[in-house]
């Protein structure tokens, strides 16, 4: 059995920095007390480029898979992160590559000590920390916390109470999906054909009303942290009703969707000339049989407007993939012709206020992330989840966690590459005439990244299309 060791610059154990070689001491004691051999360390120092980390070398070393079995060692939870839900959130991920994380002194699972540590925190811990265990206690007594679900609001004692005309809404939607057999989109467009307004005013779409359709709040049951309380609040649909709902929503998504699991080149480039909305790929199948008697299928994809797909509202805005794609490629070809230039208002940097949002959307969904890790490890400490499932859950947290910080680092990139004006369009026109030049020979990853550095949108209306760069 091999072990690797992570080691940190100035992390901290029993409240005392430890430096380098002391931790190196501890790691190699804990490899001859176990019988452990040596097969790496890896080393993060305060002015590490954290691109280059050792942490990231080390999932590296260990998603390799060509080493054996294979431990992890730290010092102390120190190493991983300055709190709990930093150390967290590190174990999970070097866990979620591949290898079991130890303490070197304890001799412990990083995972038990973390769990531990989480249920015996005294009022010394972070008010931030403090302050999600109340919200974990309230929960537990059946309390409101955040937004309620549509149909509901917070009343007396933090319960939820309805709110009438939403509650007529709520059952309206199921009505209309169990008893008129209406799919969610054309239910969707039902209520916005009707006028029936969201929460916020605006209209309708499958996504608002799936939510609402899954939500078991509405057989009365308050879930929040793992807490799920029945007969919190009133129901306004029966568990029968529900139950049945949610068996035809199953049975939909096994017959499939006919939305294909390959990627459309053209992916958050489309926008419809006739509402402003996106338009996106959709891949039909068809399946007949001849006068022959033959059976035949064949897959259709084609671009349409999202409106209609999501709130069943505009018009059939529709444009077959092949034909919309060459005339992408054709307008990117004419210098002068229809490809028109992005018009920036008041001179500012749109691409550069689009990566600058991107990224605080980004960062927002790590944020929430950490929040559903810090919940989890809350759960393992009560008692209501046992430490190995909840490695198994988080370890695709982390991984959520890997991806998103790829994500924003490579805004953050491209932030930084932001040149000045005249550069920038020399840059856009030598990728422009890359990707016109080798466009048979990329890939649809390599072809869309390429895309998307000179595309701002594409306005399509039936025949008419419109193309701005960029630059």
């Amino acid at each position: 059995m091999k072990a690797i060791g992570y080691f940190v610059e100035g992390a901290q154990l029993n409240g005392a920095e430890r430096s380098l070689s002391q931790q190196t001491e501890q790691f190699l004691a804990f490899c001859q007390e176990h019988g452990y051999q040596v097969a790496a360390t890896f080393v993060d120092t305060k002015d590490a480029e954290e691109a280059d980390s050792g942490f990231r070398q080390m999932l590296n070393f260990i998603e390799r898979g060509d080493h054996g079995f294979v431990v992890a060692v730290v010092d102390g939870l120190g190493v991983l992160g300055s709190d709990l839900g930093r150390a967290a959130l590190k174990m999970l991920t070097i866990e979620g590559a591949g290898a079991t994380v130890y303490e070197a002194g304890s001799g412990e699972e990083a995972a038990r000590s973390i769990v531990e540590q989480w249920g015996g925190r005294t009022a010394r811990a972070p008010v931030s920390e403090r302050v999600r265990a109340a919200m974990r206690r309230r929960a537990v007594r059946g309390e409101a916390l955040g937004r309620p679900p549509y149909g509901y609001c917070v009343g007396a004692k933090r319960r939820l109470e309805i709110v009438p005309d939403e509650a007529v809404v709520v059952q309206y939607i199921f009505r209309l999906y169990l008893e008129e057999g209406l799919g969610i989109r054309r239910v969707a467009g039902r209520l916005n054909e009707e006028g029936i307004p969201t929460r916020r005013g605006g209209r309708w779409s499958m996504v608002s009303v799936r939510d609402i359709l899954r939500n078991r709040a509405y057989l009365g049951t308050y879930s929040r942290f793992g807490v799920r309380i029945p007969d919190s609040h009133r129901a306004l649909v029966s568990p029968s009703d529900f139950r049945k709902v949610q068996e035809n929503m199953a049975k939909r998504r096994r017959g499939g969707t006919g939305r294909s699991l390959h990627p459309f080149l053209l992916s958050g480039l489309v926008f419809c000339g006739r509402c402003g909305n996106r338009m996106i790929g959709v891949s039909r199948r068809q399946h007949w049989t001849t006068r022959a008697g033959e059976e035949r299928k064949a897959t259709y994809r084609y671009y349409q407007c999202e409106s209609r797909t999501n709130q069943n509202t505009c018009s059939y805005n529709t444009q077959r993939e092949a034909e919309l794609e060459t005339r992408v490629r054709e307008m990117l070809a004419e210098p002068n012709g229809t490809a028109t230039r992005l018009q920036r208002a008041g001179g500012a940097d749109a691409y550069a206020e689009e990566i600058a949002t991107e990224i605080e959307r980004i960062e927002g969904r790590l944020r929430q992330n950490r929040r559903q890790v810090e919940a989890l490890v809350g759960e393992a400490a009560s008692g209501q989840l046992p430490v190995e499932r909840m490695k198994a859950i988080g370890a695709g947290l982390a991984k959520d966690q890997r991806e998103l910080v790829r994500e924003v680092d490579e805004a953050k990139a491209r932030l930084a590459a932001e040149r000045s004006e005249a550069e920038r369009e020399e840059q856009a026109e030598a990728t422009c005439k890359r990707l016109l030049t080798r466009w048979d020979d990329l890939n649809l990853e390599e072809r869309q990244a390429l895309l998307r550095e000179v595309i701002d949108r594409i306005e399509v209306d039936g025949d008419d299309a419109r193309l701005l760069r960029r630059h």
